[in-house]
Parts: structure tokens; sequence; C-alpha cells
């Protein structure tokens, strides 16, 4: 009776709960999206001071406070930042992979199938005035 309870009741709540896991596989893609940038930003960073001496200067933002310090002080750091932010993304992949799973068995289980816009279009038929483009006489005409 437990399984009875959780089981939506209506089309619409099943559509806003499908809804709403679409929405949770997207705000992963965008957030894997995002940290893969910073990857990129790391990896940019690391490679322009990795030739240079550890003695000299260099400037780090941490927390919106730039900070002064040495390359060999922040080589390390920012090789470790990067390090974690690509266990995050590997975590969000292994999450993401869980998502699409339990989307598709959601899909199985209420036999959901997306149309795409061309389907649509095709089983309502044309209509007569749903032209392509429009036929325009030539520009000099009278009539």
């Amino acid at each position: 009776m437990a399984a009875k309870a959780e089981e939506p009741i209506n089309e619409q709540a099943i559509a806003n709960i499908y809804s709403a896991m679409r929405s949770e596989i997207t705000q992963i893609y965008s957030k894997i999206t995002e940290l893969e940038m910073e990857v990129s930003e790391h990896s940019l960073v690391i490679n322009a001071i990795q030739p240079l001496d550890p003695a000299r200067r260099c400037y780090r933002m941490i927390g919106g406070v730039l900070v002064e310090r040495t390359i060999k002080e922040v080589l390390p750091a920012v090789q470790r930042n990067e390090e974690g932010i690509e266990e995050v993304i590997a975590r969000l992949n292994e999450a993401l992979e869980k998502k699409k799973k339990e989307i598709s068995d959601f899909e199985a289980k209420y036999k959901i199938s997306i149309r795409k816009p061309d389907e649509v279009r095709e089983e309502g038929g044309r209509k007569e005035g749903s032209a392509q483009g429009v036929l325009v006489g030539p520009a000099g005409s009278n009539e």
C-alpha cells in the first residue's frame, strides 16, 4: 500500500514530475559545463606559471581578495583546486547517469514519448493558409 501512495494520480502530476526530472538533468549539464570551464582556466594558469621562477611574485584571487604570493606557494594550490574540480565533475557525471536511467525508467513506466516539433506538424496536417513564403508581385506593378 505504501507504494500506491507514492504513485502520481493523474497525467498532469506525471507531466510535472517528468518536467522536474528533465529540469534537474539540464541543471546538472550546465553545472558540469561551468566546472569544465573552470578546469580549463586552471590549466591555462598552471601552464602559464609552471615554467617561471618559483621565487617570482604572483597574485591570486582568494574569495574576492587579491593576495600576493610566490609561484612556489600558488602553483600547488591551483593544481589541488584543479584536481578537486575534476573530482566534482566525475561525481556530477555519475549523478547525471543515474538521473538519465531514472528518467528512462520513468518514461518506460508511464509510456512517455517526446514528440519533436516536426512530428506534431505532420500529424496535424497542413492547413490551407500555412505557406512557407509569401509571393509578391513585381515592385513596379500597379495592379
